[in-house]
């Protein structure tokens, strides 16, 4: 158990896991806003999308979403690999729906950096690097290869393409920035939230240590007289079986068993003082911050 724990402070067997449920709720506000969008952009202003498509790229994310509750725990919580996982899906289908409704000229395209934001914040460095690159490619694709927006008149809806360059070159840049800047953030937090976890195990350990220290303490000051009482027997028979040497030897030997209580007794006050578990603990950030 003290290894387990001095490995935990040492951020070695540390994880980034979170509940399946938050991700199940940042899910579905995702569909109701795609329902939402898909909706203004076919009623208010009557876009000739891919509907069909549009509506079989949401079902899926419902029906994930639905396999999830009812299949695991509420309580569920997710590996590494399976954070990642439900973080590249929900970067593709967000980049599929952007395919169909005119790629970088659809200004929704500025939420492909949720899924990177989140990547950074929970997952791995490895993983938010592939989530990351992930997103950078896709948005390149994005920028040249879509579906175009087109009114009921049958126009298309689009913009000149030094802002397609300029939306590119923006969703890159942020993807790098709040993909570092989540990242380090996190990463703090985490440094805190185990620097205080550290402090609060010394403390509890100190309180045991001192509540153990009174029991020891108490329990050497009722033993010391009868300890002392047969030091002082044992002593006596030693001298009046001098020429007994076999009783002389179990009475030596209720002695020395007496002297070793006697250091069990004191070794058991000492136990504490110099606390390996507080030396190990990562308390550097609180008292930084203090």
């Amino acid at each position: 158990m003290a290894d387990t724990n001095q490995d935990l402070f040492r951020g070695q067997q540390r994880s980034n896991w979170i509940r399946l449920r938050t991700l199940i709720l940042l899910r579905w506000v995702a569909i109701i806003g795609q329902l939402a969008a898909i909706t203004v952009a076919q009623q208010m202003y009557h876009l000739q999308l891919e509907f069909g498509l549009c509506y079989l790229a949401i079902g899926v994310s419902v029906t994930g979403n639905l396999i999830a509750i009812f299949v695991f725990p509420e309580n569920k919580r997710l590996t590494e690999t399976e954070n990642f996982l439900m973080v590249l899906f929900d970067l593709l289908q967000l980049s599929f729906l952007l395919y169909l409704s005119g790629g970088l000229h659809n200004p929704f395209a500025l939420l492909l950096l949720g899924p990177v934001t989140i990547s950074a914040s929970v997952l791995g460095l490895r993983s938010t690097l592939i989530v990351g690159g992930t997103a950078i490619m896709l948005v390149t694709l994005l920028a040249n290869y879509h579906l175009p927006l087109r009114t009921e008149q049958g126009f298309i809806l689009r913009i000149p393409d030094v802002f397609i360059f300029g939306n590119w070159a923006a969703i890159t840049i942020a993807t790098l920035f709040m993909g570092a800047y989540s990242r380090r953030v996190s990463l703090e937090i985490q440094s805190m939230t185990d620097a205080v976890s550290a402090t609060q195990m010394a403390l509890a350990r100190e309180q045991k240590l001192t509540d153990l220290g009174g029991v020891v303490a108490a329990a050497a000051h009722e033993l010391g007289t009868p300890l002392a009482t047969i030091k002082l027997a044992s002593a006596e028979l030693m001298e009046e079986l001098d020429d007994m040497p076999e009783l002389r030897e179990d009475a030596a030997l209720i002695r020395e068993q007496a002297d070793r209580c006697r250091d069990i007794l004191r070794s058991m006050g000492r136990a504490g003082k110099d606390d390996l578990h507080l030396h190990q603990a990562p308390l550097s950030a609180v008292i930084a911050e203090a």
